[in-house]
């Protein structure tokens, strides 16, 4: 997590392999990046970056995901199609399949990056800012599809600007400002609102969810009067628009809490 030009991507690149690091060592299945030829290095770690300009078919390029594979015995003798099958139904791509990457929408080519990320089943997933471009749908299931492989015993470092989806699905996370670590934790300890608005530059208030007790974080706002008044209905009950205001969560205690 962190602002804009925070070193997010830097720190990704340096975690994949593809940039060198100016301080300390990155380890890969326990040997520098540069120890292991491209192959190797993407049998172990996968990358989703930004973007990507591809003017192959959806199938084909996902199937790219396959590539590290070729010639590889594997115990589970899994079959490319099947990987390929499972992963455009897993992201919701294979009404497509045919189509060219270059004419979806960002959100549509967001899921196909996804996808071949998943189809290359490498242990380790790094990916950067993977709900950028999606509707609120796909963020959570983007997001679930995070959560399956770290379940199953990947690492999944993801690069995100939505503190609310990371409060809800993160184990643990990192808050960057000006190229540094600002705090790092479980979401329910880093999520402080005097952190966050010095970091973000931007006042919040962290809310606790009434049933779930995931960090709810939003940008500080004065209430604004909109045609004649906020009104809230209750039954057959309205409220004042200053009642209104005052609705809402009690304030986060930032107290220890572990988010499951």
């Amino acid at each position: 997590m962190g602002p804009n030009g925070a070193g997010k991507s830097t720190l990704l690149g340096a975690l994949a392999g593809d940039l060198g690091a100016s301080a300390g060592e990155v380890l890969i299945d326990g040997r520098p990046p540069a120890a292991w030829s491209p192959g190797e290095l993407a049998l172990r770690r996968a990358v989703l970056p930004q973007s990507a300009a591809l003017s192959f078919p959806v199938e084909e390029v996902i199937r790219m995901g396959r590539a590290p594979w070729a010639g590889v015995c594997t115990d589970g003798g899994e079959d490319d199609d099947e990987v390929v099958a499972a992963a455009m139904t897993a992201t919701e791509v294979a009404p497509f399949a045919a189509r060219p990457y270059a004419a979806l929408s960002g959100g549509e080519r967001a899921r196909v990056a996804l996808a071949r990320v998943l189809a290359q089943r490498a242990p380790v997933l790094l990916l950067d800012e993977p709900t950028a471009a999606l509707d609120l749908r796909h963020q959570e299931l983007v997001l679930r599809l995070c959560r399956e492989r770290a379940g199953a015993g990947d690492a999944v470092v993801v690069v995100l600007h939505d503190l609310g989806l990371a409060a809800a699905y993160a184990d643990r996370v990192a808050v960057l400002h000006a190229g540094a670590v600002a705090a790092e934790g479980a979401p329910a300890e880093v999520f402080g609102e005097e952190l966050l608005s010095r970091v973000y530059r931007q006042p919040v208030e962290v809310f606790r969810h009434p049933e779930t007790g995931v960090p709810l974080v939003l940008p500080k706002r004065e209430c604004v009067r909109s045609h004649g008044g906020a009104k809230k209905r209750a039954g057959a009950q309205e409220i004042s628009h200053a009642q209104a205001c005052e609705l809402g969560a009690k304030p986060v205690d930032h107290g220890p809490h572990s988010v499951a």
